[in-house]
């Protein structure tokens, strides 16, 4: 596993939990933490018993932003040549479902972050952001193009041009969020979740992903032709054919990944 002094992994049933420890710097997200949480992301990619991931920071933030020292640093020649964002892109082909827990501050990078993931438990002191206009740049790992799928053009555009901050009340009213806890509950919460994911099918789980991502990465009739596709793919396997015969059975299905 990756250095345990930047990010913490442990495995909680088929859950696999990622979480990012660099408290003093408010989980700062350097390169080097990104490409921590993505080694460990894709070790838990590559377990068979992991069924979902959760990927969380502390209570104080989930991530405040970019490593502002090292973003200082760059140039834009460093920024262009990083090919698919480095480890962005690793995290964004894991194919488990991944549920963000959000605790504190996900500003910037780390509201890019918790829209990476497949869906967000926030706790209640939770705030969502791009401030990145108050440094004089904008967003660069998602922020202007994830973020007006996920809330609208209007409400996208006022934080991007303002920076103004969400609370999770509103990014769950706005659709940014999925989930709103207590914020002693926050991670537990997304546990929790992600075990009710990953009793499910692994293979109807991975490909509901699949399908589901479609939906804003192609136009209607295209993401609706995949979807039938998929769909039919689905039912090839082992596990729809336990999840039918469970379900007239009256019984609980047993589902094993095949």
């Amino acid at each position: 596993m990756p250095d345990e002094q930047i990010v913490k992994t442990e495995r909680d049933g088929r859950v696999g939990v990622v979480l990012m420890n660099r408290p003093e710097k408010l989980n700062a997200l350097s390169s080097s933490l990104l490409g921590a949480v993505a080694e460990a992301m894709e070790e838990f990619e590559r377990d068979a018993e992991i069924r979902a991931i959760v990927l969380g920071g502390g209570e104080r933030a989930f991530a405040a932003g970019a490593d502002i020292e090292q973003l200082d640093e760059s140039t834009p020649m460093s920024l262009a040549s990083r090919g698919p964002l480095g480890g962005w892109g690793r995290i964004a082909q894991v194919r488990k479902p991944i549920v963000a827990a959000v605790s504190g501050y996900a500003l910037g990078g780390g509201c890019e972050l918790a829209m990476l993931c497949d869906l967000v438990v926030a706790a209640e002191s939770a705030q969502f952001g791009q401030p990145e206009i108050n440094l004089g740049i904008i967003p660069g790992a998602g922020g202007t193009q994830r973020l007006p799928l996920a809330v609208g053009k209007a409400l996208a555009m006022d934080m991007v041009l303002t920076g103004r901050r969400l609370t999770a009340r509103e990014a769950l009213q706005a659709g940014l969020v999925a989930r709103v806890v207590a914020d002693e509950a926050w991670l537990e919460e997304a546990k929790k979740v992600a075990a009710e994911i990953a009793a499910k099918s692994p293979v109807a789980t991975q490909i509901a992903k699949d399908s589901v991502n479609q939906a804003f990465e192609a136009p209607l009739a295209l993401g609706l032709q995949y979807e039938r596709q998929a769909f039919a793919l689905s039912r090839t396997s082992e596990d729809s054919a336990e999840g039918l015969r469970a379900f007239l059975e009256k019984r609980q299905a047993d589902f094993k990944g095949r």
